[in-house]
């Protein structure tokens, strides 16, 4: 209902703990905002693998009785938006398969750039695909490899494909965490000291906030182009590919994290509240009220308030409690969709020049509808304020964004999108401000593609995918 990039997924992994598909299942709780579709656990006792995974979100997938039926001292799991593949059960993750490498369980992050290319040449020798997600690409490409260990194998096929991946992997008794070389997604990695039954418990997941939950103290971030083992004869970690320039998605700063997670070694509520301070030193309005958009608006609209010294007002309620359906009457009513999720407090906005922000505008039908909330909640004045550049470009890493053709930015200028959405201004975060805020420098660089249009990778267009192989609206 508003309009907003879908989150892409969440991958956690937990080796020797008594629990593990608990503590599994807790972190993917913690990393829900980056997948509602479907989630799964995968658990292993030393001697098999154990698998649940279904199509909702994590508490109502995850009982206790489910969780009863995942023994072991291993686990990794997944929560899941579709950004290759159909929505549907059949392409919920984790992927496991008994191959001549053993049995394998894995969970991936990201999209592969390469992944029609590699199936088709793959179906074209004999392979079987059971599903349509990009992920079992990797599968196929571990199997067939003729390194004759299963790190050897991994990595041999880790050369073979192209894009964005952050993977965690299992078998019987080891957990493996990858990352790709240019680093697209975030990977942390976590330890509990003396949480199992051999010493510390070891666990990776997409954001440091899953770590919170269990108990697990941050310890770094598996670095591109790095496989880290862990295993009864401990951690150790290889590369597999040789050094790229770094391509850490900043969207990941500007939107998806959660504030309380560190990723790519920095504080997201840090990057959010520097953006809004940048914000208004580039942009500033005479107003008498700062306004954020709940929820992801909050951060940079603090930072704004901050830095103008207007006072920071809560002038928008999110109600959390909106189901899946919902009854819309039949009468119809403006904006209906909007207002389920937002309410305006009406003596706080009525007379004033309001400053509302927000961490980005997609197609702009929801701005339009918020504007147009707050002016007749009494609002004498409204201007715009987005804590990040127009997104003129399509994400091909693991972002599910509209075509080209339906971003508003790629196709108005922002002085027609302002009278779109009607507001009295509206003002972009420059690119450079932009960096500045995320500190990009020496320890990190990142992939601006969808503020660009210019790509770290070879890609190929949407439109000339294959709808078996990366399906996207």
């Amino acid at each position: 209902m508003l309009d907003k990039f879908k989150d892409e997924c969440g991958v956690m992994a937990v080796h020797n703990h008594r629990e593990a598909s608990t503590m599994a299942y807790l972190g993917l709780h913690q990393l829900q905002h980056r997948g509602q579709e479907s989630a799964g656990v995968v658990s292993s006792n030393g001697e098999r693998l154990y698998m649940h995974k279904a199509m909702g979100q994590v508490a109502d997938i995850f009982t206790e009785d489910v969780l009863s039926k995942l023994p072991g001292n291993l686990a990794i799991g997944h929560t899941r938006y579709s950004t290759a593949g159909d929505s549907a059960v059949l392409n919920a993750q984790p992927i496991m398969v008994d191959c001549n490498k053993g049995m394998i369980a894995i969970a991936h992050n990201g999209n592969l750039v390469n992944a029609n290319e590699i199936r088709s040449r793959l179906e074209g020798q004999g392979s079987i695909f059971q599903t349509t997600s990009d992920t079992e690409v990797i599968v196929h490409l571990i199997a067939q490899s003729k390194e004759h260990t299963l790190p050897e194998a991994v990595c041999d096929a880790l050369r073979r494909i192209e894009g964005a991946f952050s993977l965690v992997m299992m078998t019987r008794d080891r957990v493996f965490a990858i990352r790709d070389p240019r680093g697209f997604r975030p990977l942390s990695m976590g330890r509990i000291p003396n949480g199992g039954p051999s010493g510390d418990t070891v666990v990776f997941a997409s954001e440091t906030c899953a770590f919170d939950l269990i108990g697990a103290v941050y310890e770094r971030d598996v670095k591109p182009g790095e496989m880290v083992v862990v295993g009864p004869e401990g951690t150790f970690s290889r590369f597999f590919a040789a050094e790229m320039k770094q391509s850490a998605c900043i969207f990941e700063h500007v939107y998806f994290s959660r504030p309380d997670s560190v990723v790519f070694g920095r504080p997201v509520q840090t990057s959010r509240e520097a953006m809004g301070r940048q914000l208004a030193k580039e942009s500033p309005v005479e107003a008498d009220l700062v306004v954020p958009v709940p929820d992801s608006g909050v951060a940079a609209a603090l930072g704004y308030s901050s830095e103008s010294l207007l006072p920071f007002r809560f002038g928008l309620i999110r109600n959390h409690y909106i189901g899946r359906t919902f009854i819309e009457p039949e009468q119809r009513v403006r904006d209906f969709g909007v207002k389920l999720k937002l309410n305006p407090i009406r003596s706080l906005l009525v007379g004033k020049r309001v400053i509302l922000v927000d961490d980005s505008i997609v197609r702009g039908t929801t701005s339009r509808k918020i504007v147009r909330m707050v002016r007749d909640a009494g609002a004498k004045e409204v201007h715009v304020r987005i804590s990040c550049p127009p997104t003129i470009s399509p994400c091909y890493y693991g972002v599910d964004t509209p075509s080209k053709g339906q971003l508003i930015a790629s196709n108005k200028s922002i002085e027609e999108i302002r009278d779109y959405i009607g507001s009295d201004s509206l003002a972009y975060l420059s690119l450079e401000g932009l960096r500045v805020a995320c500190a990009e420098g020496e320890k990190t660089t990142y992939c601006t593609s969808c503020y660009t249009g210019v790509y770290p990778t070879e890609f190929i267009p949407l439109d000339q995918i294959q709808p078996m192989a990366v399906k996207k609206p």
